[in-house]
């Protein structure tokens, strides 16, 4: 239904953003590859994907072409839906998701929090022969900031994703202490893989 949406960001956080268009505000579900992304930008293009379900309707942005194909991809396996599929893409750059479903690599997938080992399989399996390795050119870009600031983001972007805020801060305490330098998406798809 909607290709793109270009405007001015009101509200961005790890997992959304509030785009206005033309007087009208836009809530868009994100990954942290698209929030990474973002970045400081003022004005943004997203490129969505319209989920009509019995009890909502949802709207997905994603900075590239690339990773809203992998998502859409990955919503056509059955017993992926779109919370999975973005979780999946916060984990892993869509690049990523390429190679590991080209791979064949079910344990690496299966680290993302809410997926078991069955529907890892069941996308690399489904998916092997439509997307593979170097299909999709997805980028990462660092957030830069004070370590406070990114230690606070990668709180907040992993409480939205549904983690408790006690287990999120043990976590990323960790992390930070075996890479004091790294950024909000580094941060987050580490402690993605620990909790």
């Amino acid at each position: 239904m909607y290709e793109y949406i270009t405007g001015r960001i009101e509200t961005l956080t790890p997992a959304s953003v509030v785009v206005e268009a033309a007087g009208v505000g836009y809530f868009l579900n994100i990954s942290l590859q698209t929030f990474s992304q973002i970045g400081s930008r003022t004005e943004v293009k997203l490129y969505t994907h319209f989920a009509v379900r019995e009890d909502a309707q949802v709207l997905y942005g994603f900075f590239s072409r690339a990773e809203r194909d992998i998502f859409r991809s990955l919503i056509g396996v059955s017993g992926v839906g779109g919370n999975t599929a973005r979780m999946i893409l916060s984990s892993f750059t869509a690049e990523e998701v390429c190679t590991i479903v080209a791979t064949g690599q079910a344990d690496v997938l299966k680290t993302v929090k809410g997926l078991g080992l069955k529907t890892a399989q069941k996308i690399i399996v489904e998916l092997r022969d439509k997307i593979g390795a170097g299909s999709a050119a997805a980028t990462s870009v660092p957030v830069q900031g004070a370590a406070g600031e990114t230690f606070s983001e990668a709180v907040a972007a992993l409480t939205m994703l549904g983690f408790t805020r006690q287990a999120t801060e043990k976590a990323l305490r960790a992390i930070q202490q075996e890479s004091p330098a790294a950024s909000v998406e580094e941060l987050v798809r580490l402690a993605l893989k620990r909790l």
